[in-house]
């Protein structure tokens, strides 16, 4: 049985870095070791150097909010998550913290808000869905307790709400005291530095992970031509096979099986330049009778206002 526990996978933006990064580099990297050996206070002066020179840093930023969570400051953190997505729209992770500080306070509905916008700004975060239903299971929990307040005898809402209490047998952890000897739910990891010109950069690679998150979104829906049109006109196909065989081989393995999902984590995005940007990230494949997991790198080129796939290999 799965409690109502809150998890995430990581959102990485590797973006250009700016001249004092690898001192900022060094700082976090003290900062994080700091926040697992449970040393917080110095764990935040390190992240304080880092916001006094970069103000817009998204992963100190994120760590700050972790930190203060763990301090038992979730008004805090709460602050530090809400400023990150007014800067950051486009990632999931605050908003998923949100809902998880959210949820402990026992306000399901703006859990609820907050893991939609994870889903909007990030359609194939499945753990945002996974959530998003553990919220709506709780706050049905709460309508049919409310529904047999006023009428004890209404069986059918006794029979919905037992096969929710087995379902979550073991008391929610977004439901139970934040104290020392309680489970906490546990928040999303940090995303990798954005440097540079904040808005700008992160929005960039907003970009190219949404056209990854819409390639994989056609593939599971079985588009065939709305896959392929993601695919470069100069896309370089696996060695020895020509352009034809490959699409005509694509075409079989997309429209044969009866379902397919696919679903993309942990992206890592690099720009090698202003028109090309390597995107590194773990892909799950389901489909009838197949399932497969490995790490898949694309290279995009800009061709306008669209990325465009240049080239696609397993591995890193």
């Amino acid at each position: 049985m799965k409690i109502l526990t809150f998890r995430s996978v990581i959102l990485c933006a590797a973006l250009a870095a700016a001249p004092f990064a690898v001192a900022q580099g060094d700082e976090y990297q003290e900062a994080s070791q700091l926040f697992k050996q449970g040393q917080y206070a110095p764990a935040l002066d390190h992240i304080a150097n880092i916001l006094k020179d970069d103000p817009k840093n998204a992963r100190a930023r994120f760590l700050k909010g972790l930190i203060e969570n763990e301090q038992g400051k979730p008004a805090d953190a709460i602050k530090t998550f809400q400023s990150l997505n007014e800067d950051y729209p486009e990632l999931p992770e605050p908003y998923n913290n949100l809902a998880v500080l959210y949820a402990a306070q026992g306000d399901y509905d703006k859990a609820r808000e907050a893991l939609e916008m994870a889903i909007r700004t990030h359609p194939s975060y499945a753990t945002a869905h996974e959530n998003l239903g553990d919220i709506y299971a709780k706050m049905a929990s709460q309508a049919y307790d409310k529904a047999l307040q006023y009428d004890k005898g209404n069986t059918s809402a006794q029979t919905k709400l037992a096969l929710i209490k087995e379902l979550f047998s073991t008391p929610p952890a977004a439901a139970r005291p934040q104290t020392g000897s309680a489970e906490k739910p546990v928040l999303a990891q940090v995303p990798a530095q954005v440097q540079g010109k904040p808005a700008a950069a992160a929005n960039r690679s907003g970009e190219v992970i949404r056209t990854v998150n819409n390639w994989a979104r056609a593939w599971s829906q079985n588009d065939v031509d709305g896959y392929l049109a993601f695919y470069a006109p100069g896309f370089q196909t696996p060695q020895g096979q020509s352009h034809d065989d490959w699409e005509n081989s694509r075409k079989a393995r997309i429209a044969k099986p009866k379902k397919i999902e696919v679903t993309i984590s942990s992206p890592q995005v690099r720009f090698t330049d202003d028109n090309r940007v390597v995107v590194t990230f773990r892909q799950d494949y389901r489909s009838t009778g197949l399932k497969s997991s490995t790490t898949k790198t694309l290279v995009l080129i800009r061709d306008g206002e669209r990325w465009l796939i240049q080239q696609e290999r397993a591995g890193s």
